[in-house]
């Protein structure tokens, strides 16, 4: 079964954000990768100290197949130090893992799809 790693901005760390219907539907996308037949985990980190060993410790716990970078990273003119970072870890400790890109919280699937 094809593996993929889900990397986000935590809903919680979004000013003005209603956190918790975000995290509701990050978890609906994440039972969809079960639908099809895709082995998913999902790592969700603020941009702080604590987003570096967040995702190498989800890199790092198993040799993924694809990691699907949210597009709350990438889409986010302020945490273009953050995407790249993230780009950076996944290229260091998960190198033998494609990388793609989704459009919002709701095609992740697609996404991984594309690699796997």
């Amino acid at each position: 079964m094809p593996s993929a790693l889900v990397v986000g901005h935590d809903p919680q760390a979004i000013v003005g954000a209603d956190g918790e219907a975000l995290r509701a539907a990050l978890d609906a996308e994440l039972a969809r990768f079960g639908e099809h037949g895709i082995d998913a985990a999902m790592t969700l980190i603020a941009f702080d100290a604590s987003a570096e060993p967040a995702l190498v410790a989800s890199l790092t716990e198993r040799p993924w197949d694809v990691v699907v970078v949210g597009g709350g990273i990438r889409k986010t003119e302020p945490l273009l130090p953050l995407f790249e970072q993230v780009v950076n870890l996944v290229r260091r400790h998960a190198p033998q893992a494609a990388i793609a890109f989704n459009t919002s919280g709701g095609d992740s699937v697609e996404a991984a799809q594309r690699w796997v």
